[in-house]
């Protein structure tokens, strides 16, 4: 149950970082560079709950 509770909380903050760097004033490309690099971070950090690292 702790494993499913860890990966929605993940989930929920990369989705508020995504929302909160599309509020910050850069420039397209900057924008897609850190989203890129949030889900990349989410992504692993959701493999690492499922115990694949």
């Amino acid at each position: 149950m702790s494993l499913l509770i860890s990966a929605l909380v993940t989930f929920v903050v990369v989705i508020l970082i995504l929302y909160l760097v599309n509020l910050l004033p850069l420039d397209g490309r900057a924008k897609q560079i850190v989203r890129v690099i949030v889900v990349i971070l989410g992504i692993l950090s959701l493999l690492k709950y499922i115990a694949v690292f």
